[in-house]
């Protein structure tokens, strides 16, 4: 979090375009996250696809209300991961229209 609210060392961080984000961390929810990131004028407009192994209706349903763009179920194998992840950067950074930092 102090990374994308650009504090402490990372004061001239450049903020994210894409924020992939897993619920599963290791020191705070990754719903929790995303609450915080959507709940921030500063942090709202970036979009937020949670990449994460649950595939729980409860969790895909609470992310989208929160404020999730998009929610992408981690695939088993790692050339399956690497290839999603790829496409999600395809789409997001490539196809999809954002709006201009600072803005």
């Amino acid at each position: 979090m102090a990374f994308l609210y650009q504090r402490d060392k990372y004061v001239n961080a450049i903020r994210p375009d894409l924020v992939m984000l897993d619920l599963n961390l290791p020191k705070r929810d990754g719903l929790a996250v995303l609450a915080a990131m959507k709940a921030s004028p500063d942090l709202r407009r970036i979009p937020v696809v949670i990449f994460s192994t649950s595939q729980l209706s409860k969790d895909i349903t609470r992310s989208y209300e929160l404020g999730a763009n998009c929610y992408v179920s981690k695939p088993g194998n790692l050339t399956e991961f690497f290839s999603t992840v790829m496409s999600i950067e395809e789409f997001w950074l490539s196809f999809a229209s954002l709006p201009a930092q600072g803005e």
